[in-house]
């Protein structure tokens, strides 16, 4: 009596978990489910975790995708410039299931599908969008003139749109260049044309330097020329100043003694004479050399 318990307990407990795995199914927290219903999806994807109900197969199928994302890069390969030049580039991208219900209709679920799809557009939309820019865009001694982030954008909504408009249920989340090269062939032209474009850079700094340079001694010249006059200006002031102060100061004692002032002023008319560094002949009776006529002379050694 025992034993035929047990083995209605386990075979009721093998009935329940056959029936579960019939009509219950569980959606993990990576995971967006599409339910069909004989082989149509439902209206709404499950994305949310947890047990759900189902009718078991043929009925009802369990269609699970990662929601997660997922990322590839295209080949090395070749692409023509606006410019006529062989550019070769790599590209990785980011991209993820948004609408499972469409992602399921467009590739019946297949993720290499899909990939071998999104492969195709890259490609074409990385030709078109290089088709439009000069290789200057890409390779160019002036980093001002890289124009990466623009041309990544530019491939992106290009993609981007064609995933819309064809309603594929994949979003793009990221895009960038890998790895850019160029073709042994015009490898040699570049490298000229990057020094071409450097020996132009230098010499717009030499210019410039030298321009600065004739600025700033203009500069100087002018601040000096201009302490120089305020310098001289100011000397003779303070002469003008030190002359006017000695005649009020002298001015008395020339009124007190006429004779005294007499002699300072051939004094000083003779100073001015002898100042020019000249032969003179003169009369000594003529002022102010009359003043020669009193000098002592050296009787000779006895």
């Amino acid at each position: 009596m025992k034993r035929n318990l047990l083995t209605i307990i386990v075979g009721a407990v093998l009935v329940v978990i056959f029936a579960l795995l019939l009509f219950v199914f569980q959606v993990r927290q990576s995971e967006v489910v599409v339910l069909t219903t004989f082989g149509k999806p439902g209206a709404n994807p499950i994305a949310e975790p947890g047990a759900y109900f189902k009718w078991p197969w043929p009925i009802q199928q369990v269609n699970r995708f990662d929601k997660r994302i997922q990322n590839f890069e295209d080949k090395f390969s070749q692409s023509l410039t606006a410019d006529q030049q062989n550019l070769l580039t790599c590209v990785y991208v980011g991209w993820r299931i948004s609408d499972a219900g469409a992602f399921l209709r467009s590739f019946r679920g297949s993720v290499p599908a899909a990939q071998n799809q999104l492969e195709g557009m890259l490609r074409s939309a990385k030709n078109a969008v290089v088709s439009k820019h000069p290789l200057s865009d890409f390779v160019n001694a002036d980093p001002r003139q890289l124009k990466f982030d623009a041309i990544q954008i530019e491939i992106e909504q290009t993609m981007q749109s064609q995933l819309s408009t064809n309603a594929y249920g994949m979003k793009l989340e990221f895009l960038g260049f890998k790895k850019i090269g160029l073709p042994e062939n015009v490898t040699q032209t570049v490298f000229d044309r990057m020094k071409a474009e450097r020996q132009v850079l230098i010499s717009a700094a030499e210019n410039d330097g030298k321009a600065q340079a004739q600025i700033i001694e203009s500069a100087a010249d002018r601040q000096a020329a201009s302490t120089v006059a305020n310098a001289e200006a100011e000397a003779i002031r303070i002469q003008a100043q030190g002359q006017a102060e000695a005649a009020r100061t002298t001015l008395p004692i020339f009124q007190q003694n006429p004779e005294l002032a007499n002699f300072l002023l051939r004094l000083d008319a003779l100073k001015q004479a002898l100042n020019q560094k000249s032969t003179l002949i003169f009369d000594e009776r003529t002022p102010p050399f009359d003043l020669f006529q009193h000098l002592p002379t050296n009787s000779p050694s006895q």
